[in-house]
């Protein structure tokens, strides 16, 4: 069995600066959260301290401006894969999705806002001051963003907001939130992207409960004449499209990346299980079928690891495509499903009991599968781009 991370060792997008972030993150992960994250997943949040622990620790702002309280020089984005990665090593997918629900929140603002916004909001946000978080899928919209319904109507100095979202990551403890409505007409045309305060008049949030992601806490919100400054307009008005579907793309890599970090903490505690477990008498490891098993886990996750790889290079020479992060998705999230069920096989019986990291990562198949866009939509958005059709 090869060390967790050992694979970065054998490839040649990652040299000695991924090595040392990882190890700077994994004695953080040691110390402030592996022994507090089963408390953390039963409370069903993340202290807000964290946030503070993990900026001090160059973890929020990592790949992020400098002249935003960020750390952009000498980074590049295989250094955000080796962040996603060892934040997996306590196997609990709410972590990194509630931790650092900035990095869906705050691209766009840096992308698209005006100065004064990105002054306003970044730096607080990069300190673990303020938490944002995006607001797109809405309650009977769920991946059609072009026919969203939550409405955006200027008044004087202000846009007053109606409607809600749903299933919005970090929406109980966010202070901002990065969120799409309607201010013109029919389809993606009329969406513009607003920053709502959400101590707001009008503001109503409502905590969902879950199979899995426990420690990210989730919410409905509904806006009812809510005020908005104007100048927390992100972008011009009735140009949020393009900045939702460029946030997409980065969103599906990093998943995918969750995904075979995931998938390697599975296989991981199989494997060792499968050391020290004796039936019949030999380790179980001794069985042709677990070592079948086993070797099979590893094919896949290897497989998926260096498409994740390829995309991420292609991003960073220019050469990207979408249907690429679209099929990624598809392929990790499978990935992540298969190897899951493998890994609760060679546990058995204590993968069903709550205590192993494969019972908290089985449970959260299916997020991953849905969130970020669902299999039937990416493989639709994958074969219209690549194969034409309406």
């Amino acid at each position: 069995m090869t060390a967790f991370d050992d694979w970065r060792a054998r490839s040649p997008f990652y040299d000695e600066t991924h090595e040392a972030l990882a190890q700077s993150v994994r004695r953080f992960v040691e110390r402030e959260i592996a022994p507090h994250i089963d408390r953390w997943e039963a409370e069903g949040e993340l202290p807000r301290a964290l946030h503070k622990k993990a900026a001090e620790a160059g973890i929020l702002g990592l790949r992020y401006p400098e002249q935003y309280g960020g750390h952009s020089e000498g980074f590049d984005n295989f250094h955000g894969l080796v962040l996603t990665e060892e934040l997996a090593a306590v196997g609990a997918g709410g972590l990194g999705a509630s931790l650092m629900t900035h990095g869906i929140g705050l691209p766009p603002i840096l992308a698209l806002g005006s100065e004064e916004l990105k002054q306003r909001v970044a730096p607080p946000v990069l300190a673990g001051e303020k938490i944002i978080a995006l607001g797109i899928t809405e309650a009977g919209g769920g991946s059609d963003v072009a026919n969203l319904k939550t409405t955006a109507v200027r008044d004087g100095d202000d846009y007053v907001v109606n409607g809600g979202k749903m299933f919005i990551t970090s929406g109980m403890r966010a202070d901002w939130l990065t969120c799409a409505v309607r201010t013109g007409g029919p389809g993606a045309g009329g969406i513009s992207l607003l920053l709502i305060d959400m101590d707001a008049p009008g503001v109503e949030r409502s905590r969902l409960d879950k199979m899995g992601w426990r420690c990210s806490d989730t919410a409905a919100i509904h806006f009812g004449d809510v005020r908005v400054p104007a100048t927390n307009l992100i972008g011009p008005e009735n140009g949020g499209f393009i900045g939702i579907m460029r946030n997409f793309n980065s969103e599906r890599l990093g998943m995918a990346m969750g995904c075979c970090a995931y998938a390697r903490v599975a296989l991981a505690e199989a494997a060792e299980w499968a050391q020290n477990r004796e039936t019949f008498g030999k380790p179980l490891v001794g069985h042709q079928s677990i070592r079948i098993k086993l070797a099979d886990m590893e094919r896949q996750i290897e497989a998926t690891q260096a498409w994740v790889d390829l995309c991420a290079w292609q991003v960073k020479t220019g050469k990207d495509r979408p249907a690429d992060f679209a099929m990624l998705k598809v392929q990790a999230t499978r990935m992540l499903e298969a190897v899951a069920r493998e890994a609760a096989q060679v546990l058995g019986g204590a993968s069903y009991i709550t205590g192993s990291k494969v019972e908290r990562i089985y449970r959260e198949v299916r997020v991953n599968a849905i969130g970020g866009g669902s299999e039937e939509i990416m493989l639709d958005l994958a074969g219209r781009q690549l194969f034409g059709g309406r």
